[in-house]
């Protein structure tokens, strides 16, 4: 097993795909050992994904790439800027707020990330914010897009861990409110510092009515969807059958902005990112069989049983595990790699898997976004022309309320589970 492992960090490490470095690690082992006939892989590889409930990945991928094509960012950012622009630093502020709408259509941080700072990183930058600092914004609140539900990354943890879907996307509510007002809280203290501009008054009653009306139609989605779950009108992967075929009908009947040719190219993004995605959790599922038949998770939890007392120190350990390997490994990859195991060990410290669910995604993204090589990152650098030396810089201050969040929803339970009880998911 520990060969398997090896060459599975080698090849990471030497910049092979995950998906790739994971099936070759797998496939030593299998040599080594001798005695497994390596028909096995094939077998693995189908039944990773192999499983309906995983249709929900592509279709939320695909409604929220024809939310895109359909123009609502220009909506979202309309709206919040009557919202919060008068405040110092506004478009900061109307960044931050946008990142929230838009979390509840797309559920993926690098969408956000590319939607929201092509609009608004060079017109703050026109505007008199830094560089450093606008990039530094939208990569800190794209996070909230895998939080606020519906989310990709929690779709995938409930598959895995066989956890609602439902009461997941419950427990990311509170949580990305959260973040949202505390980069909202550290943006403004930064604006005030290097006196950021703000709109020159308030919107009137009229204005705000008059821009909700505009991004009525894209904030709608998450309302279906989250009510049609939570009635009981559809399961999750439904609804995101549901999300495609309502993104359809405004793209080409209500903002008429859907063409054969936009769709063409809105399929073809989603197949690439599905393909990405199910090629890591069929490589994966090969190197969890490994895992289980060496009784690797059995051993953990043994070892974590005898060696941590208490669940306060085995959640800290936790999150400092989820947050380096956030950094350098795709969210979906180390979920599967890692929640298999997290699930058993937690929950013979009685650590409801809802809550485990919010933490582990939530470490994740927060990766996304950490210094050296957060993707994130790397996007806000494309489109602001930055060093990525300064973003990382720049991105600190935001990056520490973030951590503090973390550490809110890891120890303080109703932050996570006050929703889903509420709806009858968590006893």
């Amino acid at each position: 097993m520990w060969i398997g492992v090896a060459v599975f960090i080698f090849t990471l490490l030497i910049g092979v795909p995950i998906a790739f470095s994971l099936g070759i690690g797998s496939l030593a082992f299998l040599l080594v050992e001798g005695n497994i006939p390596l028909t096995l892989i094939a077998q693995r590889l189908f039944t990773g994904i192999d499983s309906f409930p995983f249709m929900a990945i592509p279709f939320f991928i695909l409604a929220g790439e024809l939310m895109n094509v359909v123009g609502i960012t220009t909506r979202l950012v309309k709206f919040a800027d009557v919202l919060v622009g008068h405040l110092k630093g506004g478009l900061a502020h109307v960044n931050i707020v946008t990142s929230m709408f838009f979390a509840g259509i797309t559920g993926s941080a690098v969408a956000d990330t590319s939607a929201i700072g092509s609009m608004l990183i060079p017109t703050m930058n026109e505007q008199g914010y830094d560089n450093d600092f606008s990039c530094a914004v939208t990569v800190s609140s794209s996070v909230i897009g895998p939080i606020i539900p519906p989310s990709i990354p929690m779709v995938v943890f409930g598959l895995i861990s066989g956890t609602s879907v439902a009461g997941l996307f419950l427990a990311g509510l509170i949580p990305g409110i959260l973040l949202g007002f505390g980069l909202m809280g550290v943006a403004y203290w930064i604006s005030v510092k290097r006196d950021y501009p703000k709109n020159e008054r308030a919107a009137t009653i009229k204005e705000m009515f008059s821009a909700f009306l505009t991004a009525l139609v894209p904030l709608f989605m998450p309302l279906i969807i989250l009510g049609g779950i939570l009635g009981g009108i559809f399961t999750a992967t439904e609804a995101s059958g549901v999300a495609v075929v309502y993104a359809l009908i405004i793209g080409f009947f209500v903002y008429k902005k859907l063409n054969i040719k936009n769709l063409k190219e809105a399929f073809v993004t989603t197949a690439k990112t599905t393909g990405v995605v199910f090629l890591v959790i069929a490589c994966s599922n090969i190197f969890n069989w490994v895992l289980a038949t060496q009784q690797v998770p059995q051993r953990l939890t043994a070892f974590v049983a005898e060696t941590v007392s208490s669940p306060a120190v085995l959640l800290l350990l936790i999150n400092v595990i989820l947050l380096v390997l956030g950094t350098f490994m795709e969210g979906t990859a180390a979920m599967i790699l890692t929640v298999p195991i997290l699930i058993k060990i937690t929950a013979a410290f009685g650590i409801h898997p809802i809550t485990l669910g919010a933490v582990v995604v939530l470490n994740l993204m927060i990766g996304l976004i950490t210094p050296p090589v957060g993707l994130c990152l790397f996007v806000a650098v494309g489109i602001g022309k930055i060093t990525i030396e300064r973003l990382s810089k720049a991105v600190l201050p935001f990056l520490a309320i973030e951590i503090v969040v973390l550490l809110m929803t890891t120890y303080i339970e109703p932050i996570t589970l006050l929703l889903p009880r509420l709806f009858g998911y968590v006893r």
